[in-house]
């Protein structure tokens, strides 16, 4: 997709929000996961998507597929990407490299409930963002990149507190 038809799009869907703020508050299709066998489990969406997530052998897991820690991470980095292309997108700025790597700090004994001061997520994450765009300042791509990851629905989940919920369904 050409950055003008990115740029068009975005722009479209910002103007009809504003006039339309009741049409932006929405409820994400759900997403199921099922154990396959182990630690084996797929995910799928009501379209058909499907993910599947192995813990590595260490603990019980096959190593067959990335953890879901690994996805989260992973969703993390291309949530973020996308975010600054949208943007660079929506200022008609053509990127000429974007390169987002995301890692995090981990303390395993929360995972395992070993010592209860230690949460089960991530310690720390840090993102590092790699971009460039022909005669477009470092000013600018750094307000890029500031912007996007400001408004990037994964970051904003994983860097800030998320009201959730938990229902159980005894079968």
């Amino acid at each position: 997709m050409s950055v003008e038809h990115i740029q068009n799009s975005v722009n479209g869907v910002i103007a009809y929000l504003k006039e339309n703020p009741k049409d932006a508050l929405s409820t994400s299709p759900p997403i199921t996961a099922v154990m396959e066998g182990g630690l084996r489990c797929r995910a799928t969406g009501d379209n058909g998507q499907s993910v599947v997530t192995d813990m590595p052998q260490a603990v019980g897991g096959g190593g067959t597929a990335p953890s879901p820690g690994w996805l989260s991470r992973a969703a993390l980095a291309t949530c973020d990407a996308t975010r600054i292309a949208l943007r660079a997108a929506e200022l008609g700025i053509s990127l000429d490299t974007l390169e987002v790597l995301t890692d995090s700090v981990d303390d395993d004994r929360g995972l395992f409930g070993i010592d209860q001061s230690v949460r089960a997520g991530s310690l720390s994450l840090r993102t590092r963002v790699k971009i460039g765009a022909a005669g477009v300042s470092e000013k600018i791509l750094w307000e890029i990149v500031d912007y996007a990851v400001t408004h990037s629905p994964v970051a904003d989940s994983c860097r800030g507190e998320t009201p959730s919920t938990l229902e159980v369904t005894i079968a």
